[in-house]
């Protein structure tokens, strides 16, 4: 306040007194006033005054104006009054022109006054209650309000309203007020409340606010919408950019697919207004939001394959197809879709399946490629196509191997019908645009990067330079135009492309010292004292030089790594050669280029590094320092470390692999074993069920017999005899019954002891093919406790055997009883027939059931002779299984020994792996005390996986309109 009454004090061109009594008696009313016309005809009129005499009517009438908010909110008008007050005293839109002596005063008067609003947070948290209200004279002039503190001091008014209970999600109310302006409003409110605050953006995006902006952008007409478009996309940037909580929220609520509409803008060359141009721009800045190189890469990568999974990517191809598209939108489109591409193998694919609307039709890297190398396309075109081809090379060997074999003889088209992208990037090496000359070599070193194979493949290409001479190397061509002092650009460029690739390639750098002009060229350039724009040459010259040094295999004898040392030693000083080396890191553009992926320059001759290069330089520059004053006999003393190092990898490797194969052959005996134990559960089950089944014959048997005892103890002499033929058959048909369900019985036991034979079998071989000790001694563990269950199994089943052989004795009793019987009643009728004749009638009929008896007895005698051979064949089976389990205890006890014999062999085998791991370590250790960077174990074993390459036709696009 007291600053305010300064400013008000040394203001100029203040009011006249009779203005400022004025303001003084309305603030007076609206304090003291007890009728509530009074003190909104007072307001009214603060606020009339307040746009002209802004600091007299903040400065007397603010405490007033808050008072009113606090007590007055059951009306409406004066409500609305009072934040529009506020508002023109807060605001500096809507100032107007004062002197220039009073200007820089004014300029921070709505500071100072939300400085003092916000002081009392009270006041923030009344603002935010008076939203909920509806009436439309309280809720817009207080959004305008909020909106108005929120651009004057932002950080702390979000601090205020972050601790507010439930103040986001008043706000967030806005969106889904049916009134436009309000809701315009609330959109411009959210923006100023999000910028630069995660945890706000987070509560914001939970509360639903990307569903609401989709549905007012669609509603809207997506790219063809108004302004409102464009601050719903803005607000959405504020939500999304930096913010990987929200990223992720956004992919994981199926939001990207939603974003496809956007881009169907057909191919009409009219109806690209100036909103519709910024609109499409803000709508590819938000796609480039979610697949940022700075984001996560997991993140980045779910939300590339989102994008390609729901169509977005070939939306994005067919603008980049389309005609009549404004350039800014086409440069925009290309880097978008560059960062789509990037690192990802099926979006990569897919961009080169791409094919431009053109007869023959041509793929679109070949059309972009054109584009690139054409010095009449605009500067930013070319940096956004060169940044789109280094995309779709990054990460990605299938690709780099399809654009390098468009360079070798064999792919080469003879008719000359169509240009390759190998031909245009030789075409933009050697062209005399120095720009060309520069994107080309770094694009054909993304071709190599990280690639040893294709650097190889590189080596076969052979380049006709003139008619009747014969043709160079394409690496002899680069060094030819080196050495005649082209464009520092085009020169930084080649040796930029050269570096790449001889680094990590030994036999790229015997080519390049089998010509004999090379090395004297870099010692020259390197040796001579230029000025200031040469000494970034001399600086790639000299790190061309040290990697032909590290490098080196030493198979060329006149240029092996102790002679190029001397040779530098005594041409150039390795104090000399190591500062030259140094002006690379030092150089004002390197770091630039450091930062980001996107080659990204105000103007040509800003274009000097890669950001890929700057990597190498930055992986390079320490190891090839330690090379140079490295001497001959440490440079043999490494090379034999790294010899034995790498006999002790193999070893290491061997056991690796060998202790693997044990793995998952013990996995596939545990499995066996597991199976193995589900048989013998399975095969207890049936023989439970069979043991229940025996016990319910047995007690049927033993009923039957109690039912035939009190049968004959009832019979008379001829009534026994008479009683006994009507009840014999009965008891006979039983009894064979009974037989033929123990000859089931039988049957099935026997069908058990041949599973159980073949189980044996099945371990036997088990055991017999194992290999491997520690398998063969779990295998023979697990044989001894089946061995045990299949004894016991055994002896359950001669007790059942010797069980049935007694029932069936007992029957063979029975029955030769009743033959008895029946031989007795013969007798007895026969005497009868001799006396009386209806008795011999009745003798007759017995006579005939006797001998059917008789017959169905022999058969019975036949079939208990058939029970007792199986019987005699079941006795020999098990003296059979009973040989096999002693011939399984046998192997158990060598097995056993076996086990034995093999852990002190695993002893002896861990003894000698330690021993061998502390060699390595102290030869590691010897090698970092002589400086070689040496790699962990784990960075070898991954080293030794490759990547498989997916097969993929690679056709492109076409951008004759570009």
């Amino acid at each position: 306040m007291n600053f305010l009454r300064g400013v008000m004090g040394g203001q100029s061109a203040g009011p006249q007194h009779t203005e400022a009594e004025t303001i003084q008696k309305l603030c007076d009313r609206v304090a003291s006033s007890t009728l509530l016309d009074d003190r909104r005809n007072a307001v009214r009129a603060l606020k009339s005054l307040s746009k002209k005499y802004r600091l007299e009517v903040g400065i007397q009438a603010m405490e007033h104006l808050i008072h009113v908010l606090q007590t007055d909110r059951s009306d409406s008008e004066i409500i609305g009054y009072a934040l529009d007050t506020l508002y023109n005293i807060i605001s500096n839109e809507e100032e107007e022109e004062v002197e220039e002596n009073s200007t820089r005063q004014s300029e921070d008067l709505g500071s100072q006054f939300t400085e003092i609003f916000i002081k009392q947070q009270e006041n923030v948290t009344l603002l935010l209650s008076l939203l909920e209200e509806f009436d439309f004279h309280v809720r817009w002039p207080g959004v305008k309000l909020l909106t108005s503190l929120l651009k004057q001091l932002g950080p702390q008014v979000q601090q205020i309203i972050l601790v507010s209970p439930m103040g986001v999600s008043r706000l967030m109310d806005l969106l889904a007020d049916s009134r436009e302006v309000i809701r315009n409003d609330g959109v411009l409110l959210l923006q100023a409340l999000t910028r630069s605050n995660g945890a706000i953006q987070k509560i914001v995006a939970f509360e639903n606010a990307f569903e609401r902006l989709l549905d007012i952008i669609s509603e809207e007409g997506n790219s063809d919408g108004g302004i409102v478009v464009e601050d719903c996309l803005i607000l959405l940037q504020n939500l999304l950019k930096n913010n990987n909580s929200n990223q992720n929220f956004f992919k994981e609520g199926s939001y990207i697919q939603r974003m496809k509409p956007w881009f169907e803008v057909g191919d009409e060359n009219s109806g690209w207004s100036a909103q519709k141009v910024t609109n499409l721009h803000l709508m590819l800045q938000l796609v480039r939001v979610l697949v940022s190189p700075t984001n996560p890469p997991g993140a980045t990568s779910s939300c590339q394959k989102a994008m390609f999974q729901c169509g977005l990517l070939q939306q994005l191809c067919t603008i980049l197809m389309a005609t009549g598209v404004p350039a800014d939108i086409l440069t925009e489109t290309i880097n978008t879709v560059s960062e789509v591409i990037r690192g990802c193998q099926i979006n990569q694919d897919y961009f080169a399946s791409v094919n431009a609307p053109s007869n023959p039709p041509r793929p679109a890297i070949v059309v972009l490629l054109m584009s690139m190398v054409n010095e009449r396309q605009p500067f930013v075109l070319r940096c956004a196509v060169l940044y789109c081809f280094q995309c779709f090379l990054y990460k990605n060997q299938k690709g780099q191997g399809e654009i390098v074999s468009t360079l070798l003889p064999s792919t080469i088209d003879a008719t000359g019908n169509s240009v390759s992208a190998g031909q245009l990037l030789c075409g933009g090496l050697f062209s005399t645009d120095s720009l060309s000359n520069w994107c080309a070599a770094v694009a054909l070193a993304h071709a190599l990067q990280e690639n040893a194979t294709q650097k190889e493949q590189l080596l076969r290409v052979q380049l006709a330079t003139s008619i009747g001479n014969p043709p160079v190397s394409l690496l002899q061509q680069c060094t030819n135009i080196l050495s005649q002092g082209s464009k520092i650009q085009t020169r930084v460029g080649l040796l930029m492309l050269l570096c790449t690739w001889l680094s990590n390639c030994p036999i790229a750098v015997t080519h390049f010292l089998h010509n004999s002009a090379n090395v004297p060229f870099l010692t020259g350039q390197i040796a001579e004292n230029l000025g200031e724009e040469e000494q970034l040459v001399q600086g790639l010259c000299a790190l061309l030089l040290g990697i032909s040094i590290y490098f080196n295999d030493n198979s060329l004898e006149s240029y092996m790594k102790e002679k190029l040392k001397q040779l530098i030693e005594k041409r150039i000083g390795k104090e000399n050669f190591i500062e030259k080396l140094g002006f690379i890191s030092k150089h004002e553009l390197y770091s630039r280029a450091s930062q980001k992926p996107q080659p990204n320059f105000p103007s040509p001759e800003y274009m000097i590094f890669d950001h890929e290069f700057t990597k190498l330089v930055k992986e390079l520059e320490g190891v090839i320092t330690k090379a140079i004053y490295k001497s001959s006999e440490e440079d043999k003393k490494e090379e034999e470390v790294k010899k034995t190092l790498e006999q002790h990898d193999n070893i290491v490797t061997h056991y690796k692999n060998m202790i693997r194969e044990q793995d998952l052959q013990l996995d596939e005996l545990r499995q066996q074993v597991s199976t193995l134990k589900c048989q013998n559960e399975q095969l207890q089950t049936a023989v439970t069920q069979q043991v229940s089944q025996i016990q319910q014959h047995k007690d049927q048997y033993n009923l039957l017999k109690i039912q035939l005892g009190k049968d004959n103890q009832h019979q008379g002499s001829y009534s026994e005899g008479a009683q006994m033929n009507g009840i014999q058959p009965e008891e006979i048909g039983r009894l064979r019954e009974e037989i033929e369900e123990l000859k089931c019985n039988q049957e099935l036991l026997q069908s058990q002891l041949t599973e159980k034979d073949s189980m044996i079998e099945n371990l036997k071989s088990s055991q017999t093919s194992g290999t491997n000790e520690q398998s063969s001694a779990i295998v023979s563990a697990r044989d001894s406790e089946q061995v045990a269950e299949l004894k016991q199994e055994l002896a359950t089943l001669k007790s059942q055997l010797n069980s049935q052989s007694v029932e069936i004795t007992k029957l063979q009793t029975e029955k030769q009883e009743l033959l008895q019987k029946t031989e007795a009643f013969a007798k007895s009728v026969e005497v009868q027939g001799e006396t009386e004749t209806i008795i011999a009638t009745k003798t007759t009929d017995v006579e005939g059931r006797l001998s059917a008896l008789l017959q169905e007895t022999k058969e019975l005698k036949n079939e208990i002779k058939a029970l007792s051979e199986e019987r005699t064949a079941i006795k020999e089976q098990l003296d059979s299984s009973n040989s096999t389990i002693a011939i399984l205890q046998t192997e158990k006890d060598k097995l056993e020994l076996e086990i034995t014999d093999s852990k002190k062999e695993q002893d002896d085998l861990l003894v000698l792996l330690a021993d061998q791991d502390q060699k390595i370590l102290s030869l590691k250790n010897k090698l970092k005390d002589l400086g070689h960077p040496v790699e962990e174990e784990d960075e070898l074993e991954s080293g030794d996986q490759e990547d498989e390459d997916d097969e993929s036709e690679d056709p492109g696009k076409d951008l004759d309109h570009i």
